[in-house]
């Protein structure tokens, strides 16, 4: 089986376990059942995903002039306190920020390589847990904008990490932890603006990752520094496709690629 075309990230749905899908233009994949199968991954062009044209890709699958100018990648994305949208300020395209930032949004925390707290969108529940890698996440506030979220993250950033280590996320080389005790304890520094929007007495969502085998040791795939790469998949968790010999292809830092692939 053949295919081409460009990355994106590859879609979800939240079962048991985790059904992966990659999506091209004519075409799409369940990555699942090419577990255990060799699957051979070639570089072919670059395709920025805002304007389609062939530019080298910058960040988050955008070549240069894009991410500078397009509200998709303003610095409000990763940093949601930065919000200005609720005050009618904009940062790049108003309408869009409203349409993005000014809905009900979660701050939740998630164990993926350790606890952590982090800000999405309540409709990219659970997507964002399971791009995470996260085996279980649970809510702490659902509030009306994405600045309350990023301001309630940024308090208990205080408290709690706020990043994954991805490479024990990889291994699975984590810890139980128990989310529900995690949240009781954090609630008091929740700050006063979004208190009333706490959520109370709802449980941990768990994530069943379809692994067969996970890295001892893992080495991250570069496809703009290897080109061309053959393995066998012996698993996906995150957005990352695990090969039997500790190779590791992050699909989503390779956004924009356009890439062949063959399954033998």
């Amino acid at each position: 089986m053949n295919y081409h075309g460009v990355l994106r990230k590859m879609q979800t749905e939240l079962g048991s376990p985790i059904q992966y899908y990659l999506i091209f233009k004519d075409d799409f994949l369940n990555v699942n059942q090419l577990l255990d199968k060799k699957i051979s991954i070639s570089f072919d062009s670059y395709q920025c995903l805002n304007c389609g044209k062939a530019k080298k890709i910058y960040r988050q699958g955008f070549c240069y002039d894009c991410f500078y100018e397009i509200p998709q990648a303003a610095d409000w994305i990763m940093h949601p306190e930065l919000s200005k949208a609720h005050l009618g300020i904009e940062d790049r395209d108003l309408e869009y920020e409203k349409s993005v930032q000014l809905n009900p949004h979660i701050v939740y925390l998630a164990n993926s390589s350790n606890v952590k707290v982090g800000v999405t969108r309540k409709t990219q529940v659970p997507t964002r847990w399971i791009d995470q890698g996260a085996h279980e996440a649970i809510e702490i506030v659902e509030v009306p904008n994405r600045y309350l979220a990023g301001i309630t993250e940024v308090t208990l950033k205080n408290y709690v990490g706020d990043k994954t280590n991805w490479r024990t996320m990889i291994t699975n080389k984590i810890a139980d932890e128990n989310l529900v005790e995690w949240r009781d304890k954090l609630k008091q520094y929740i700050p006063e603006e979004a208190k009333q929007y706490i959520i109370e007495n709802n449980k941990e969502t768990h994530m069943d990752f379809p692994v067969l085998k996970y890295p001892e040791k893992p080495k991250s795939l570069n496809l703009s520094k290897t080109t061309n790469y053959e393995g066998i998949l012996k698993g996906i968790k995150g957005q990352y496709l695990i090969f039997e010999d500790n190779t590791i292809f992050n699909v989503r830092s390779n956004e924009g690629f356009v890439v062949n692939l063959t399954v033998n």
